[in-house]
């Protein structure tokens, strides 16, 4: 799959890194306090790191996310007739 997000070559795992990068999009949160949450949960990374994952796969991830939201949007009605949900 040519579309794949690789993580090759990163010595955190790949949940750390979605982890570290969601907090930072989904959440008003600042770099440093990114750090501070993952530090609270015993993950020793640095705000300068979470900035770099943010900067290299910040798009991938919004676009897997725009990917799955197109694709759950609809809904089935009694015969099987489908629309799509406006508020989705």
């Amino acid at each position: 799959m040519p579309n794949k997000i690789s993580f090759r070559y990163f010595k955190t795992s790949c949940e750390i890194i979605q982890l570290a990068v969601m907090l930072y999009v989904r959440f008003p949160l600042s770099l440093r306090n990114v750090e501070d949450l993952l530090h609270e949960r015993s993950v020793d990374v640095s705000y300068e790191s979470v900035r770099y994952w943010w900067h290299r796969f910040g798009s991938q991830f919004a676009r897997q996310i725009k990917k799955r939201r197109a694709g759950g949007c609809k809904l089935v009605i009694g015969s099987g007739t489908s629309i799509k949900d406006p508020m989705l």
